[in-house]
């Protein structure tokens, strides 16, 4: 087990380019900005996180409007449930424009793009940021995306990662064929740069083939920041490989703890330095002046969630339609079985449960999806907050956070003025940037390949 000598844990954003926050309820309070579609909205988010010192901020992403309940998109699109999703690049792009420190990163899927474009578009960003592109790594979840790019179903939960494996390598094999010094750029002899340290690419594999020369030359980090967050058995080993900062959902420190531990143990056994990995929950925080104005304004936030929030979730994250069942039933092995989506997520209910065949209800209960309780909430006066982030992180539950807004971009606001000076005067996280890239800033000097 690794121990935090240096006390300075990793803060990490978790955005959406969406007319919510990850809390879908979020639109709903009164002091969320509303001009989520105008860039000026982000690169404000953007500057008010690199005020406090934040690792980076990422954008999540789906590739369908959330659909599968009931088989229409028109429940979400009346309750404004994640319906609105922007695309990411001209968003971290002006993020990036915004600020000279703030890690930048956007989500792309191994299902429905080539590893050229994925691998081309991160290396021109990590160019154009000096060192600060983020790649958050995911399979995809389910039919709505699968039909969005005219494929009828979503490929099996392993198969996905079968070809992530794939995709990756090859995406690994592009950003490493340039060698640093491949670029000559002499106008006297007129060499552009020496043809013998840019090396062609030829992969033929059982999902993708890719022959020819990448062409960006190696970038200031040499790779992009890698973000995963497999929870299930062939999740976490997809995650051990090639995850570099692993974004995680645990109600507890301690489970938290067990799953750092356990992809700590497969980074070390596959022959990769353990600290070259680093797990950061998502929680949310809710700051007040006192306890008790804390409380007041997480049972607002609270309130402002419905059950329709959950099941359209649900439905999305299981690629499985909830309206089918009453929410009080237990579900069947051969339905749990049918459900392709997050299968970590899935084996958390039936823990969290205590049976093998949960209900509806149960699904609403024990996953706290569209709700507050789908992540820890550390709520209070800032030395209240602080508190509970330097238990779960000098417990070794983690190496820093995730945050999650409740609103924004006011979240963030009272986080970097409230929560952020409190955890600089325990020495718990850094007072200012550190020369160099994103990846120099988190101690990550080896890219994965």
């Amino acid at each position: 087990m690794a121990s935090h000598d240096n006390k300075e844990m990793i803060l990490v954003a978790f955005l959406q380019a969406s007319n919510c926050s990850n809390y879908t309820g979020s639109w709903r309070h009164p002091e969320t900005e509303s001009n989520f579609l105008d860039l000026a909205f982000y690169q404000n988010i953007a500057t008010i996180l690199e005020e406090g010192k934040f690792h980076l901020a990422f954008l999540d992403d789906r590739l369908a409007m959330p659909s599968r309940f009931g088989n229409t998109h028109e429940t979400a699109v009346e309750h404004g449930i994640r319906t609105v999703k922007l695309d990411l690049v001209p968003i971290i792009t002006a993020m990036g424009l915004a600020t000279s420190h703030l890690g930048l990163g956007a989500t792309y899927s191994t299902t429905y793009y080539s590893p050229f474009h994925v691998a081309r578009l991160f290396a021109s960003i990590d160019h154009f940021t000096k060192g600060r592109a983020v790649w958050n790594v995911v399979t995809s979840l389910n039919d709505s995306e699968a039909q969005n790019f005219g494929v009828s179903e979503h490929l099996p939960h392993d198969t996905r990662y079968d070809v992530a494996d794939e995709f990756m390598s090859v995406v690994c094999k592009l950003w490493d064929s340039w060698e640093p010094e491949a670029m000559v750029a002499d106008r006297e002899t007129g060499r552009f740069a020496d043809s013998t340290k840019v090396h062609r690419v030829d992969h033929s594999g059982l999902y993708f083939r890719s022959q020819g020369a990448f062409t960006v030359p190696q970038t200031p980090q040499g790779h992009p920041v890698i973000i995963q967050a497999g929870q299930s058995d062939r999740g976490r080993r997809f995650a051990a490989r090639w995850g570099e900062l692993l974004f995680v959902i645990y109600p507890t420190a301690d489970g938290c703890r067990a799953y750092r531990e356990d992809l700590r143990r497969r980074r070390e056994a596959s022959g990769r330095d353990p600290d070259s990995l680093k797990v950061a929950p998502a929680v949310y925080v809710v700051v007040g002046e006192t306890e008790e104005i804390a409380q007041e304004k997480l049972a607002f936030i609270d309130s402002l969630a419905n059950q329709t929030d959950s099941l359209v979730l649900l439905s999305e994250v299981f690629n499985y339609d909830f309206a089918h069942h009453p929410t009080d039933e237990p579900l069947s092995d051969e339905t749990l079985e049918s459900m392709t989506g997050l299968r970590g997520f899935l084996d958390r209910v039936v823990e969290l449960s205590g049976t093998k065949n949960p209900s509806v209800d149960d699904f609403i209960r024990y996953s706290g999806r569209g709700t507050l309780s789908e992540l820890p909430v550390f709520a209070g006066t800032p030395e209240q907050i602080v508190d509970q982030m330097e238990s779960w992180y000098l417990s070794e539950s983690c190496d820093g956070f995730v945050i999650a807004a409740t609103h924004m971009p006011g979240a963030y606001v009272d986080f970097v003025q409230g929560v952020v000076p409190e955890l600089q005067h325990r020495g718990l996280f850094r007072k200012d940037y550190i020369p160099g890239t994103l990846r120099d800033n988190l101690g990550f000097f080896n890219p994965p390949s």
